[in-house]
């Protein structure tokens, strides 16, 4: 099926002159002409406008959108997801500004006027929160009850962080290690435990200068705090492995650590919702976990095998991974039943 162009900028809420512009710069180029030399789209189009104008909002320039089209292998089902996620946070904040401005008039009836202070604070600490959290999922988290004794403990790791930054102490020396096991535990537990927690947590880092300020937390300090972790869990894993095995897997570790955390808070999530295993989307999951295990585990059973053997026996291989034994017993339902599907299909 083909649409004309003034049918797909109405459909897209943009104007023609936009799309003319589109392939123009070699953005959107349109698929075929018609007799009378309009402009044709097909399916494939529509999906690379849908991206397009997703990407446009997260605030990239065409220049950048294009080159990110013509080189990244991002699926359109990543793409739903990510703009899903968008909205949802855009729900939270105008949900959360909504109680805001409800508490205010509802103390500004009872001629209660905040002082000052209180507004500063407020300015400067909630309402950054306020733009990542629901006043729900505020409350469950430890910091919103307990701001005063945990400002107090994180201030020392990363006082203690910096020190070990600035002697040059590398990642692999026991006190790095000491110290990134501790940042780990009580980023774990100051999440409530909740993976989809600390995601947000990473990605307001990242993104707001402010949360950088107030917790002095640089990308210099967390890309040392999480290599120092995963050393702590290297020194584990060289007692199971034989030295060529070892070689591939601190090669490969850190390949792809940063997809961790989003797929266990999927995991969380299926494990709640109470998924059946068996299920399609299940059974995606399922298979993403392998492949990011089979990505520095590499494919051999026998090896595989041995990290089982070494999570099993080892407590401290299981800290920071955000990981609960209910979560973990439904990942092995699922996964168990992916491989005797497999098994079925190579006896056919």
């Amino acid at each position: 099926m083909l649409i004309q162009v003034g049918e797909l900028a109405r459909r897209a809420g943009i104007t023609v002159r936009t799309l003319h512009h589109y392939e123009q710069t070699g953005l959107l180029l349109p698929s075929a002409r018609s007799a009378a030399g309009y402009r044709l789209y097909n399916l494939a189009d529509v999906k690379r406008l849908h991206m397009i104008q997703v990407l446009a909002k997260a605030g990239l320039e065409l220049a950048e959108i294009r080159d990110f089209l013509d080189h990244a292998s991002l699926s359109l089902a990543d793409l739903l997801d990510a703009q899903i996620r968008l909205l949802d946070k855009q729900v939270r904040s105008i949900s959360t500004l909504r109680d805001r401005l409800t508490d205010l008039r509802t103390g500004l009836n009872a001629q209660e006027t905040p002082d000052l202070e209180s507004w500063l604070q407020t300015l400067e600490l909630m309402n950054m929160y306020d733009r990542w959290f629901s006043k729900e999922e505020l409350q469950q988290l430890p910091f919103a009850a307990q701001k005063a004794e945990l400002a107090v403990i994180w201030s020392g790791l990363v006082n203690e962080a910096q020190m070990l930054l600035e002697q040059h102490v590398s990642v692999t020396d026991p006190r790095a290690m000491d110290l990134a096991t501790r940042w780990m535990l009580r980023l774990e537990e100051d999440t409530a435990g909740k993976p989809e927690f600390l995601t947000r947590l990473n990605e307001m880092h990242s993104v707001e200068p402010q949360m950088r300020e107030q917790t002095g937390i640089t990308p210099e300090m967390t890309d040392y705090v999480t290599r120092a972790f995963a050393e702590s869990k290297l020194v584990i894993w060289e007692n199971y492995l034989t030295a060529e095995e070892m070689v591939f897997t601190r090669a490969h570790y850190f390949d792809r650590m940063m997809e961790w955390p989003p797929l266990v808070a999927k995991l969380h999530q299926a494990q709640q919702a109470s998924l059946d295993p068996s299920t399609e989307a299940a059974q995606a999951l399922a298979e993403n976990w392998l492949m990011l295990f089979q990505s520095y585990a590499g494919t051999n059973p026998a090896t595989q095998q041995k990290f089982r053997v070494a999570m099993q026996q080892e407590p401290h291989l299981m800290k920071g991974t955000w990981m609960t034994p209910a979560v973990l017993e439904w990942l092995q339902q699922a996964i168990g039943i992916m491989m005797q599907k497999r098994l079925l299909m190579l006896g056919h």
